[in-house]
């Protein structure tokens, strides 16, 4: 009788273990969502540390994060009529943004995610855009030097090929 009621015991453990789903880990973040998670943290207003946009010490650059949480959208330089915007967004296993230009195209880059402290954008398309002749934003690439600095370049296009080493600016948080 003892043995039966522990084998029986036995089988209610192995049935009750299979029965039981395992309990799932949660999936490490992407390179693509660590990226995009670094982007919502620069969320407010950032001084022009170097006067590249015409005011050193001004705010220059502004970081919104919405559309629930699934957007970041950059606006620089502020309260100026050329003001840009920049919408960063998660497709799939990439990073997204469209730079809204002054000019009038809006370049589509991707990038593969966050790399270091680096993210690096490359075209992938865009609207009023002929890459063998429009002038347009080709790549950009954002360092997180810390929480509170970051230097972006920018590297424009023209004829189809690089038009010049690129445009940087550093910017930091205001506080």
């Amino acid at each position: 009788m003892r043995e039966s009621a522990n084998a029986l015991l036995c089988l209610t453990v192995a049935v009750a273990a299979l029965a039981v789903p395992a309990i799932a880990q949660p999936a490490a973040p992407t390179a693509a969502q660590q990226g995009f998670d670094k982007l919502k943290t620069l969320q407010g207003e950032w001084i022009d540390v170097d006067g590249v946009f015409g005011v050193k010490g001004a705010v220059a650059v502004a970081y919104e994060v919405t559309s629930g949480g699934n957007v970041v959208m950059e606006t620089f330089p502020v309260n100026t009529p050329g003001a840009m915007v920049t919408v960063y967004h998660l497709d799939g296993q990439d990073l997204l943004l469209t730079h809204f230009c002054s000019s009038p195209n809006q370049p589509r880059m991707r990038s593969n995610g966050l790399d270091g402290n680096t993210l690096a954008f490359d075209f992938d398309g865009g609207t009023n855009i002929d890459p063998a002749t429009t002038s347009h934003m080709h790549a950009a690439t954002i360092q997180f030097v810390s929480s509170d600095e970051v230097i972006a370049t920018w590297q424009n296009w023209r004829d189809g090929k690089p038009a010049g080493s690129g445009a940087s600016f550093r910017i930091a948080r205001k506080q």
